[in-house]
């Protein structure tokens, strides 16, 4: 039997059922609610669609509240300690885990496709050596689409297929690349003998040894650390790249879509944010009249709070205990003795804790992309990397969703009535 909602318009006395499902109205269905002949309904109004769902989705898994998230069912925290990050991209797009015939198959096709063509390089050297790497990042992407023109053909699935994995195998060759060119070094072919981690940092380091091996801990972080940023719902980036798929663009013009979104401060700038203000408080001694300062109003706790989790964010858990292993292999650092005194004294403090104001995974990412040498302009690079592979499951969702239409938003409009046109330049007409 299903739930309904009864509502009762005080505009005519008139009582309507909008049926309830997975606990949400359709929003079409408040059209039942008009109060004249023609007025269309109600319309819902949501700014930042604070409390609107726009899909159904089988891909991720967030309680706010209880500090949960899962992908496709796994919690995050079992994900992070015992799979690789192709695996968890296989998982994000097919619904399970792959079998070993499944997997190698994978890791052979996403090898295979690691080289990009020689033309991108020479894209990528016409920008200033101290262009924003997520610009670059955009514009790469998007231009991948004018090298496969038959990647439009979206409801192809083996083109679809081949473009899914030409990027997930790609993007980190061009954000390697890019790298290279901030730092005015060659850039350095994949090495497909790698695991998928290794060989980024092969591309991102490597300078004259026959062979690179990069520290293990390292290779373990950028794992990791790419298994928790892979996907998150129905965020910004994630979002953009499903209101700009709709239109049935190719998968390199939507995920570039998202790379424009995650470039954003409030998006994925946000561990840039909390390394700066780390830097400013500048000695831990200082963390008290810090944290004063930001309960006054003066300033403000970076990496502190999100969006939907309203208690201790599970990725910065595991964040913190990585960078205890990073910091082990390169050294203490007065940064993470700052971070994690303002954790210290802000999680005793009523103030933040009754506002539910927890680390969230921004908070110690900028310091192990800082730790291995990373410049903070790339840290969101290094996130957009990792979220290509939810980028493109969401797409892929969204496209063989028969519900889904071309995204476009409605609006209340608040301007003027209508008017007649009465001039008022003095000159001739078209200056």
């Amino acid at each position: 039997m299903p739930d309904f909602l009864d509502v009762k318009d005080s505009r005519t006395g008139t009582s309507r059922q909008l049926a309830i499902t997975d606990g949400a109205i359709r929003a079409a269905d408040l059209q039942q609610l008009s109060a004249t002949p023609g007025d269309h309904g109600l319309l819902s109004y949501d700014p930042a669609f604070m409390n609107t769902a726009a899909c159904r989705s089988a891909i991720t898994f967030i309680d706010g509240d209880k500090g949960i998230l899962r992908y496709r069912g796994y919690p995050i925290e079992q994900l992070a300690e015992k799979a690789s990050f192709l695996e968890v991209a296989w998982l994000l797009r097919h619904g399970e885990l792959p079998s070993q015939t499944q997997y190698d198959a994978f890791v052979h096709d996403i090898t295979y496709h690691t080289y990009v063509h020689e033309n991108l390089k020479t894209f990528l050297s016409g920008f200033r050596y101290d262009a924003h790497p997520m610009s670059m990042l955009c514009s790469a992407v998007a231009a991948l689409s004018s090298f496969y023109p038959e990647s439009k053909d979206i409801f192809d699935p083996v083109e679809r297929n081949i473009s899914i994995v030409r990027l997930v195998a790609k993007v980190p060759t061009i954000a390697a690349f890019i790298y290279r060119h901030m730092k005015g070094l060659p850039f350095v072919y994949p090495d497909n003998d790698l695991s998928y981690g290794e060989n980024f940092l092969s591309m991102v380091a490597r300078m004259s040894e026959p062979k690179y091996r990069s520290n293990p801990v390292f290779t373990r972080a950028i794992e990791i650390l790419f298994i928790l940023h892979a996907d998150h719902e129905q965020n910004c980036s994630t979002s953009a790249v499903r209101g700009v798929g709709s239109s049935h663009v190719d998968p390199y013009s939507a995920v570039a879509a998202g790379i424009a979104a995650l470039y954003g401060p409030l998006h994925g700038g946000a561990n840039e944010a909390v390394l700066r203000m780390i830097q400013e408080i500048g000695d831990k001694a200082r963390v008290p009249a810090f944290i004063e300062a930001v309960k006054g109003g003066s300033g403000r706790l970076m990496g502190f709070g999100h969006r939907v989790y309203k208690s201790y964010d599970p990725r910065a858990k595991i964040v913190k205990r990585l960078a205890y292993d990073v910091f082990e292999s390169v050294g203490m650092d007065k940064d993470l003795e700052i971070a994690l005194e303002l954790e210290r004294i802000a999680l005793a403090d009523d103030y933040f804790v009754s506002r539910k104001l927890y680390p969230n995974v921004d908070f110690y990412t900028g310091l192990i992309y800082r730790a291995m040498k990373f410049p903070t302009s790339f840290f969101t690079v290094l996130f957009a990397i990792a979220r290509t592979a939810g980028w493109l499951a969401q797409w892929e969702e969204m496209l063989l969703d028969k519900e889904q239409k071309i995204s476009r938003p409605r609006q209340i409009y608040i301007g003027s009535p209508e008017r007649p046109y009465q001039r008022t330049l003095t000159g001739p007409a078209g200056r």
